[in-house]
């Protein structure tokens, strides 16, 4: 548990993957983000994102985030799991840190568990996305790298 109240938790995360960055991330969302409202952030592998994506989604293939809003309304918005298989080729193709990218993964799962939907609010959670980005100083987003 972070002081944030967020809860970010890594199955068998790589050796050379700083943990307290990516702690203080998650903190920082918690407080400025979400308004103080925590969530859970699992960092596995592609084998648990693609079970969770087919239980859950119906799709049979593991994906780089999923997000699962709490279902009672309150505090606690709800769950995401980050693929650090998908996170590490997607830093390895863009050029920048292992970190960074599931930093660009925990804001994408964020936005979701805020209710926002890239597939049909008109580019808002693009921008948002972009906004935040700059904010924290990722590098270009999910939403930005599908534009191109």
């Amino acid at each position: 548990m972070s002081e944030s109240g967020s809860t970010l938790l890594f199955e068998r995360a790589p050796r050379r993957m700083h943990r307290r960055p990516l702690a203080a991330l998650a903190a920082r969302l918690t407080r400025e983000l979400a308004g103080g409202r925590p969530f859970t952030c699992l960092v596995t592998r592609d084998g648990e994102l693609q079970r969770l994506n087919r239980q859950f989604l119906g799709k049979d293939y593991p994906a780089d985030v999923l997000s699962f809003p709490s279902p009672e309304p309150g505090s606690y918005l709800g769950d995401i799991a980050i693929s650090v298989d998908r996170a590490r080729d997607q830093a390895e193709r863009y050029g920048h840190r292992l970190e960074q990218e599931v930093g660009i993964l925990m804001l994408h799962g964020l936005l979701h568990l805020l209710g926002m939907d890239h597939e049909t609010d008109r580019g808002q959670m693009r921008r948002r996305e972009a906004v935040w980005r700059r904010k924290l100083n990722l590098p270009v987003g999910l939403l930005q790298r599908a534009r191109r």
